[in-house]
């Protein structure tokens, strides 16, 4: 028998008929939202610009929900992923690859050179693209617009347009139906609308739903002083912000893991969920991906955690008494973080069983490191923690991570590398709420091993690169730091051998488990922890 790259025994390689007349015409009304948007970039003045701005918003929208009526109505129920891997787009084929070219370009000119799109200098109005989206958002803030003002609208109506294909082709899960809308409402309402409403009202920008250190600039100087001169509003918004990273997200992911933010509120998520669900079988489940993986992702984590650092000890350094918080007492809460997390990953034996030893020695150098060179600055007397200037290490992570990482090929290589690309490689939020998840949550995906017929669905369609099927093969409990809890895996089991669990799970247990995916690891079986 030859396996199918789908890594399913199940024959889905029917030969496609094409598109029928409904499709057609939802593509055909689709391109014609995105002509005029081409044709206004291009510097093309619409009369009455309003109008024609809504007439492309919609007609573009409008053309993804017809095309969406027309694939899924009529059907019986069941999720249809039917020739995924035979459709060019899908399956790194010439349109796959044409599509990657096309958002990563306009991923690089929206984010280094706006003035192509018609971003007016300091003063000037705008042109092309850009001054299309000013009439919205003169409605809804009285603002010019900016490229983050056409980059939000677009990235919402994405989400809103994907979202409700999304919706009518899993209509028959509850689960994905509230969380796409759980995702929608939070990009739309929370992360849209609302920051642009209170600019509307003259009080600070900020995006409720983003914490540090997905927002890796929380804690910058300028942020820190906007919001404290903003009155109870900004004091609310930092007390709000700090309690977000040490107790709201901290309680929520012991009981229901890292999807309730991953799955459920992120708007990074919620693309890759919506407009990246025709490209979840194209992530890597190699052991080789995994590797990478797991060391990029903690990676980025140190560098954010490392450039943080940085940041508020320079400020709290310039600013002795300008902050609720000294500097020495700052110093103070990192030797006690630092050194306390560096005795529970040596002290704690039921944790020693769940991380190899290579990580735990990495893990020790880096906060030794983070402990010394922050003492010596402090006898020093030094500005810079780290010894390189804090504003450095801030532009380097934001050109980096921020905007090259999270966005270009984050979103740009959807359609070659699969739709969590960011999420897998390089958030630093998806990487601390995953040890979170794998160390103290109560959330796991249990299998019953015995009802499996290893059709392979469940590894084909996780977007995270985890090899389900593995797991199930053997009836054990996931426990993964980077599962996401999307649930497409459950969902696509044709056996109901995977449900999602909130329930309390033994830590020697857990560990347990975990070394002995370790050792299957080190032996070269394609299974990871």
């Amino acid at each position: 028998m030859i396996m199918e790259p789908n890594m399913s025994i199940i024959n889905t390689n029917a030969a496609h008929n094409g598109l029928n007349g409904g499709q057609k015409a939802g593509v055909l009304l689709g391109s014609t939202g995105l002509l005029l948007l081409l044709l206004s970039t291009f510097g093309v003045q619409f009369p009455a610009s309003f109008g024609m701005l809504i007439l492309a918003l919609a007609a573009t929208a409008g053309g993804i929900l017809l095309y969406a009526w027309h694939t899924y109505t009529g059907l019986p129920i069941g999720i249809k992923n039917n020739q995924l891997w035979f459709l060019s787009i899908s399956n790194r084929g010439l349109w796959g690859m044409i599509s990657a070219v096309l958002i990563t370009g306009f991923y690089v000119v929206l984010y280094f050179m706006p003035h192509y799109l018609g971003q007016g200098a300091a003063g000037a109005a705008n042109t092309g693209l850009i001054a299309f989206f000013d009439p919205l958002s003169q409605a809804l803030k009285k603002q010019p617009a900016s490229q983050w003002f056409v980059y939000g609208v677009l990235y919402t109506l994405g989400i809103l347009a994907m979202g409700i294909k999304f919706i009518w082709k899993y209509r028959h899960n509850r689960y994905q139906v509230i969380r796409t809308c759980s995702v929608m409402f939070f990009q739309t309402g929370i992360a849209f609308l609302l920051p642009e409403f209170m600019q509307r009202l003259n009080q600070p920008y900020y995006d409720f739903k983003n914490m540090w250190p997905l927002d890796y600039d929380f804690f910058e100087k300028g942020q820190m002083d906007y919001l404290l001169n903003s009155g109870g509003v900004g004091l609310f918004m930092i007390v709000f912000g700090v309690a977000m990273i040490f107790i709201i997200s901290p309680v929520l992911t012991y009981f229901y893991g890292k999807r309730w933010y991953c799955s459920w509120v992120c708007g990074c998520g919620g693309l890759a969920e919506t407009v990246g669900d025709p490209f979840r079988q194209l992530s890597d489940k190699s052991l080789r991906a995994w590797k990478i993986e797991r060391w990029l992702i903690h990676s980025v984590l140190v560098f954010v955690v490392v450039m943080t650092v940085a940041v508020l000890f320079a400020i709290f350094h310039e600013n002795p008494a300008g902050y609720y918080v000294t500097r020495d007492l700052f110093l103070g809460l990192v030797l006690c973080i630092f050194i306390g997390l560096g005795l529970l990953l040596w002290l704690r034996p039921q944790y020693l069983k769940m991380v190899s030893r290579q990580v735990k020695i990495a893990a020790t150098v880096i906060m030794a490191l983070i402990i010394g060179l922050t003492c010596l600055a402090y006898f020093l007397k030094s500005p810079n923690v780290f010894f390189i200037p804090a504003d450095w290490l801030k532009a380097w992570y934001g050109f980096f991570i921020g905007a090259i990482f999270s966005g270009v090929i984050g979103v740009g290589f959807y359609p070659l590398m699969g739709s969590r690309v960011w999420c897998r490689f390089g958030c630093p939020m998806a990487a601390i709420l995953g040890l979170q998840q794998k160390f103290f949550s109560r959330f796991r995906i249990t299998t019953n091993g015995g009802q499996c017929i290893s059709c392979g669905n469940c590894s084909t369609y996780c977007e995270m690169g985890i090899d389900v099927r593995a797991y199930a093969q053997r009836g054990q409990d996931i426990v993964r730091a980077s599962c996401v809890g999307c649930g497409i895996c459950a969902a696509v089991c044709p056996r109901g051998v995977l449900r999602l669990e909130n329930s309390a799970l033994d830590l020697h247990t857990r560990a347990e488990a975990v070394r002995v995916i370790r050792i299957d690891v080190d032996k070269g079986v394609a299974l990871s922890e």
